[in-house]
């Protein structure tokens, strides 16, 4: 089954459409800026926001940089696939 409504309807009863979306609902809000599906996100999909991406790719830079210096040890390939496989 799926739930169309408005934005409206969607701020007013967000409680009782998520609640449709995590039990397997399609929900779809359409506004006048396009039509949206509100849908889950598993354990696996990854959730980042701007401040923690910037935060996260500056430390990577250090990490070169330092490892560059002589002041740590950069992963090889297959080390750094294990270490995203954690």
């Amino acid at each position: 089954m799926m739930i169309v409504l408005t934005g409206r309807e969607f701020r007013a009863n967000q409680a009782k459409y998520v609640g449709a979306a995590q039990s397997g609902e399609d929900v779809v809000v359409k506004s006048r800026a396009g039509s949206y599906r509100i849908v889950p996100i598993s354990d696996d999909d990854i959730v980042i926001g701007k401040n923690d991406l910037s935060e996260s790719l500056y430390k990577a830079l250090l990490e070169v940089k330092n490892a560059r210096r002589g002041k740590g040890k950069l992963l090889d390939w297959e080390e750094f696939k294990r270490e995203m496989e954690r």
